[in-house]
């Protein structure tokens, strides 16, 4: 038997949590044709990768980004490529670009995703070349893909591009009859071209940019549960997942979210839902997120909670920081886009004291804990500043309230004003409970989006760190074989797609690890420009030396700490179709038959 790449001699671990053992992988046309503990004959000049000492498994899925826009102008998606992400899922909060054109793309993505508003509107409109969702599947196909995509279609996609951005973001508009049926027949027309399902979006601090409709609310969240329910019945009937942000600020909401899981004498709904996580604001919640999934699943239910397995660090320049969209002051800062007006309105002292009532205020449910001491600032023209809180500042100033101080700097220094904050999954011993908790999953990067704020790509890697610390000092949390398993096998099992797996026959989308270099590395962070986004400067990680080398379809992208010249140029990955048999739903009179 020949081969194209044989992989020799690394610990070989197939992606089902099974024990994992030193094996040789033979490698030929895509797929994995020979696991042996048994060298493999090199004759005819293979690939060789020298695995020793090595982890070699399957590349991972990341179930939550935002990579929609960036797809279209840099489909290589490089950065989550060389953290051994071989799979990404687009298409989350109901948010798309299937259907909407490059404005309404821009108003959808721009403020809620912290991506240029100007450069979704080109993205869009100069690539856009589908109308339906066939042939979006098409058009991303004939791009130089580098990892493999699955999509969920969005749910303010389709309302917008039915109903107009304008009544879509109406509380006294509802969909007409027609636009209802065309809703189910865009859902209907997704499922069957392989998505994995819909999301939607009910959380209300995500606002819309534009100046026609700025500073609404997501569509989504205007659907009454009419809408809701015949969208979520076509869902239901083909076996697909729904994937949604509840208002956290309503529980009645959370809790229909929860029990549409059930079913009860009709399909359950799967689901999958944002987020658990251990959040400083409230450190309460977290403990009731996997016992109600665990229950919801013993009657019969199909849910899961999202959750980013490591610390939720986030940076901002001056006060260009979603969470401040989720109470009144901020939101009217955020609303501002002139930046004279803003500038104004951070001196008035009403403002300010509306702003620190917001601040001081200890009721209702928040995700930012709202405590300027803990919020370091990391770099400013005024050096004295630097490694100081906004709280420290405001004391060496007078004892000036953290609100004026924070606002005093934004306003002195503007963007060039970056600080940072921690504000959840700050425990570990809690990060350790929620990584093997089944009624949760492992992923929600948010890659793509938020340039400036946060960069997760490399969040398996750190999951996988802290598994192998754990395991070193005697007090293991669970085994590398089962966190190798939630981040490939699992979620791919789950989503039904042909991914996270390394066994004889299944694709060759392999990650080679080096375990010694799981250390300090992993926590930096480094900056690179976007070339499509007008050469804007994001946060990136570099693991470089952890990561040896990555294969998409047996295709070699990284390797010796360098993408490879395929990447960009040839395609490696492809759309990931929903693998099951799918039903053909008529949004008329849904009846089922089967096809693949």
């Amino acid at each position: 038997m020949t081969f194209d790449t044989i992989i020799r001699n690394g610990r070989w671990f197939d992606g089902t949590g099974a024990p994992s053992a030193v094996r040789n992988v033979g490698i030929r046309n895509g797929h994995v044709v020979a696991i042996s503990p048994e060298p493999l004959d090199e004759t005819g000049g293979p690939q060789v990768i020298d695995a020793a000492g090595k982890w070699v498994m399957p590349g991972m899925l990341d179930i939550h980004t935002h990579y929609d826009v960036e797809v279209l102008g840099g489909p290589s998606l490089s950065e989550s490529l060389r953290h051994g992400v071989t799979t990404v899922m687009l298409g989350s909060c109901s948010l798309s670009t299937v259907h909407v054109g490059g404005i309404d793309a821009g108003d959808l993505f721009g403020r809620v995703e912290a991506i240029p508003r100007d450069q979704v509107i080109a993205a869009v409109d100069e690539n856009k070349t589908w109308t339906d969702c066939k042939g979006y599947v098409t058009a991303l196909e004939s791009l130089p893909l580098g990892p493999n995509l699955a999509a969920f279609i969005g749910h303010s996609d389709m309302r917008t591009a039915v109903m107009g951005l304008d009544r879509a973001t109406r509380k006294d508009e509802r969909p007409t009859a027609a636009e209802q049926a065309r809703m189910e027949q865009m859902l209907t027309e997704a499922l069957e071209a392989g998505f994995v399902g819909m999301s939607s979006q009910q959380l209300l601090f995500d606002k819309i940019d534009g100046d026609t409709c700025r500073s609404r609310t997501l569509p989504s969240t205007y659907a009454k549960p009419r809408e809701l329910r015949r969208l979520k019945s076509l869902l239901r009937r083909s076996g697909r997942v729904l994937q949604s942000g509840p208002d956290i600020q309503n529980p009645l909401n959370l809790v229909s979210q929860l029990a549409q899981s059930l079913g009860l004498f009709r399909n359950n709904l799967k689901t999958s839902l944002l987020s658990a996580a251990d959040i400083k604001a409230n450190p309460y919640s977290i403990a009731i997120m996997g016992p109600v999934a665990r229950l919801v699943n013993k009657l019969g239910g199909n849910f899961r909670w999202q959750h980013l397995p490591v610390p939720f660090e986030v940076y901002a320049d001056g006060i260009d920081l979603v969470v401040f969209e989720e109470f009144g002051s901020g939101a009217a800062a955020l609303h501002l886009r002139d930046q004279v007006e803003r500038n104004e309105l951070l001196r008035d002292e009403e403002y300010r004291r509306k702003f620190r009532k917001d601040y001081d205020s200890k009721f209702g449910v928040r995700v930012w804990h709202r405590d300027f001491f803990d919020a370091e600032i990391v770099s400013c023209p005024d050096e004295s500043v630097v490694g100081k809180s906004f709280g420290q500042v405001g004391q060496e100033r007078g004892e000036l309230h953290p609100v004026d101080a924070f606002l005093d700097l934004v306003l002195e220094h503007g963007t060039a004003l970056r600080w940072r904050t921690t504000i959840s999954n700050h425990r570990p011993d809690v990060l350790k409970k929620l990584a093997r908790d089944p009624g949760i999953q492992l992923g929600f990067s948010d890659a793509g989006a938020h340039l400036r704020n946060m960069a997760f790509y490399n969040m398996g890697l750190r999951l996988l760190r802290h598994v192998r610390d754990a395991e070193r000092t005697g007090t293991p949390f669970m085994s590398t074989e089962q966190a190798v398993h939630r981040l490939t096998g699992e979620l791919a099992d789950w989503y039904r797609i042909d991914a996270g797996h390394l066994r004889i026959g299944d694709r060759a989308d392999v990650v080679i690890i080096d375990p010694e270099h799981l250390d300090d590395s992993l926590d930096a962070y480094a900056e690179d420009t976007v070339d499509q986004y007008g050469g804007l400067s994001r946060m990136v990680n570099r693991n470089d030396d952890t990561v040896t080398a990555v294969l998409v379809g047996g295709r070699t992208v990284f390797a010796d700490g360098r993408l490879t010249d395929l990447v960009g140029k040839q395609r490696t990955g492809r759309f990931l179709r929903a693998a099951h048999q799918t039903p053909s739903i008529s949004a008329e009179n849904s009846e089922l038959t089967s096809v693949r």
